[in-house]
């Protein structure tokens, strides 16, 4: 017997490259076997005995496993002693192949009796009941789709009311049947591809709930009928790109912008630019940066943002040139001693008095003083006689009434001269101040 089991054990390996699925599409078998026994142990008759009927119901799960209960009933005789033999069990089943021939691992749990028949009523009298523990090995070998023949051998242990551990082999038949259409879709779970969803044949399974001609699965947008080059979806600007990537999906835009229009030009879709019809930058929503007094320059970098100015002086206003013109002809008529900055002479101070005119006119204009010396003395001492010829004239006109907000001093030395230095009258031109406006 066990190098029958062994012989079995191998034939089964053999076959497990033959792979088809068949389980799926019938879940549930039926089985009808001869009962075939054979005692073992000590002081037992060893034979073979050969029952009644053993009856069979499963139902496959996954995997290859199965569930399921069987009962069998059967003679057995062992020297003088004939005892009637019964047995209820649950089991489970792994299929080691899904082909046509299919073989198989058993095992479970169940009860078992050995019964002399003297005084006991019932088919399993609890006094006579044994708990049962099996396992074993058996092959199915299908005829058609629905029909198999099984051979199966188990060995069961019994340690309780005198009962005999012993092998219990199978000889029969098996009818597999049911449904393994889970969505009754009329395509079966083990090549539907959509088991839990009803759909069409010729999508394996799946739905095509749109009617697109695209299965759901690999359908972007399934509620909407669309075209493959879309992957289901539609485009409904016909810009090229799909309402489903579309950011404005009912206007005509452009792919760099995610399917918007950018109708200002400036850059910036119309779906986040705050300002459509104007050009603005991005870092200001797409719209221009205000400019309160209409100068040009944007309050931003406005200093001067309440009063009309120029972009070189930050917004500002400033001295126009012909003023800068006329202020350098009374500049160049202020003369200084040799090697001094006192404003000295009624005609100087004249000057000074009509310069200050001109700013009073102008009061948005700031003006540098420049201060010059002539080649007399070192340049340092040059450098600092300008800067207080300079200052000079500042301090002049401050008491004149002219803001010192809108002054500045700066010297120059013995730089850029009007006249010959050789001589006394070119160094008395060079001894002067300049002006020029002031930006912020």
């Amino acid at each position: 017997m066990k190098n029958l089991i062994s012989s079995f054990i191998c034939l089964s390996f053999l076959f497990l490259h033959n792979i088809k699925a068949q389980t799926l599409d019938k879940p549930w078998s039926f089985s009808v076997n001869s009962n075939i026994l054979n005692l073992l142990g000590n002081n037992l008759e060893d034979g073979i005995n050969f029952g009644g009927p053993a009856l069979g119901l499963s139902r496959f799960l996954s995997s290859g496993l199965s569930i399921g209960s069987q009962i069998s009933i059967g003679k057995v005789n062992n020297f003088n002693d004939s005892y009637n033999y019964s047995s209820v069990d649950g089991f489970l089943k792994l299929n080691l192949s899904e082909g046509n021939i299919v073989p198989y691992f058993i095992g479970g749990y169940g009860f078992s009796l050995f019964s002399d028949g003297i005084d006991r009523k019932g088919l399993f009298p609890s006094s006579e009941t044994s708990r049962t523990i099996f396992g074993g090995v058996g092959i199915g070998y299908y005829l058609t789709d629905n029909v198999s023949i099984n051979l199966q051998s188990t060995y069961r242990t019994m340690n309780e009311n005198d009962g005999f551990n012993h092998l219990q082999n199978f000889v029969g038949i098996v009818y597999s049947f049911g449904s393994g259409d889970s969505d009754k879709d009329g395509v079966s779970d083990k090549n539907d591809k959509c088991p839990d969803v009803p759909g069409l044949k010729e999508f394996e399974g799946c739905p095509d709930t749109d009617g697109d001609g695209i299965p759901d699965k690999e359908d972007q947008c399934p509620e909407i009928s669309g075209s493959p080059e879309f992957n289901g979806c539609i485009d409904s600007d016909g810009d090229g790109i799909s309402d489903l990537d579309d950011n404005c999906p009912e206007e005509y835009g452009m792919n760099d912008m995610n399917g918007c229009p950018d109708s200002d030009g400036d850059g910036i879709s119309d779906d986040i630019d705050e300002c459509k019809g104007a050009q603005g930058p991005n870092v200001n929503n797409g719209c221009p940066w205000p400019d309160s007094d209409g100068d040009g320059v944007p309050d931003k970098d406005d200093l001067c943002k309440d009063e009309a100015g120029i972009l070189s002086n930050k917004g500002c206003p400033e001295l126009s040139s012909e003023i800068v013109a006329t202020l350098n002809e009374f500049g160049s008529k202020i003369y200084f001693p040799a090697n001094s900055s006192k404003i000295i002479g009624k005609k100087t101070r004249e000057v000074l008095k009509d310069i200050k005119n001109i700013l009073s006119e102008n009061p948005k204009g700031n003006i540098i003083i420049e201060g010059y010396a002539s080649s007399d003395g070192d340049e340092d001492f040059n450098i600092d006689l300008s800067v207080r010829r300079a200052k000079a004239v500042l301090d002049y006109l401050i008491n004149l009434g002219i803001s010192a907000n809108r002054l500045e001093a700066e010297g120059y030395g013995e730089l850029k001269p009007l006249g010959d230095n050789s001589n006394p009258q070119g160094r008395a031109m060079n001894r002067r101040v300049q002006f020029k406006p002031k930006r912020n």
